[in-house]
């Protein structure tokens, strides 16, 4: 069945009605990590074996977003990219709560009340140690233990999950991508970091230097650092081996960001349509050529140095 996606409590109501129970997670779920996956799968555990509505409660947009917004976060994935993860794990729904000021002010007992309670009739919430809800995060989860107690639903406390002693999380996840260590995101994800978005037309130059690229216009918030990667790109359901370079363009004296891909075997001209690209590792910081000819002998390098990378024996994983 298809990931139910709902807006409202009213929804809910509206869609499950007062009888139906869930098991639930709350949380932004940005990147859906390992910890994040982990904790939804135990959703699902317990939610098939008591016959109940697996579901995620999460938020849009990300509450630092609205609260502090100078510290807000760049988002790992769009919102309908982590409705799409929930539902490859195989949740039943998903409430997407429109993060505004009337919903920051709620304090964490009318929010477990008025949402959780009344409208999801919770049975049991997953949530990691560190979950706080409420007004300025005044809830957490000895309050939501306690509630629980008083009004019949458990909850249960998911370990984080640790990769050589570091806990995997959305922050770990934005740092490694940012810093361009796009390789030591793959673990903490359980997939590469990727870019989605529309192809748009670029200006030609990749032609007239024998290597035609892509240009992705991408929806996320986060991009990796500037520099040269080697990467699969996925157009039309077929995946490519590709060289993607983020950067300004400084030899074409270009100052806005771009994202192109040299796919390996591709030699259409496209103009519109979609793509993703997976970022694997990164191969070298962008920097400024004396011209055409010498950009031209780097991309060269840079594409046999991607070969490596991939081997005859690598496969493109289908993630």
């Amino acid at each position: 069945m298809p990931l139910t996606v709902l807006h409202s409590p009213e929804q809910w109501t509206a869609r499950f009605g007062a009888r139906g129970h869930t098991v639930i997670s709350i949380g932004n779920f940005d990147g859906l990590h390992l910890g994040h996956q982990r904790i939804l799968r135990m959703v699902l555990e317990r939610a098939r074996a008591t016959e109940q509505t697996a579901a995620a409660v999460t938020f849009d947009p990300h509450p630092i977003k609205l609260l502090r917004p100078e510290n807000a976060p760049r988002m790992i994935e769009t919102l309908s990219q982590r409705l799409a993860r929930f539902g490859e794990i195989g949740l039943d729904a998903a409430l997407v709560l429109r993060f505004d000021r009337e919903l920051s002010l709620l304090s964490p007992e009318d929010f477990l009340r008025r949402i959780l309670i009344d409208r999801l009739h919770v049975v049991a919430i997953l949530v990691g140690a560190n979950f706080c809800f409420g007004h300025r995060g005044a809830g957490d989860v000895r309050l939501l233990t306690q509630f629980g107690k008083e009004h019949g639903f458990e909850v249960e406390t998911i370990a984080p999950v640790k990769m050589d002693g570091i806990v995997v999380s959305s922050t770990a996840v934005r740092n490694a991508v940012a810093e361009g260590h796009v390789d030591q995101a793959v673990p903490l994800l359980g997939r590469p970091f990727s870019l989605t978005g529309e192809i748009r037309a670029g200006e030609g130059r990749g032609r007239t230097i024998l290597f035609p690229t892509l240009n992705l216009v991408p929806e996320q918030e986060l991009l990796p650092r500037l520099g040269v990667y080697a990467t699969e790109s996925l157009v039309r359901g077929t995946v490519f081996q590709s060289v993607t370079n983020v950067g300004i363009r400084p030899t074409f004296d270009g100052r806005n960001v771009t994202v192109e891909s040299h796919l390996f075997g591709f030699d259409e001209q496209m103009s519109g349509g979609n793509m993703e690209i997976r970022f694997h590792v990164r191969l070298r910081d962008e920097r400024k050529f004396s011209g055409a000819e010498e950009l031209k002998a780097q991309i060269a390098r840079d594409i046999v140095a991607a070969r490596e990378y991939f081997g005859p024996s690598r496969r493109s994983p289908q993630f």
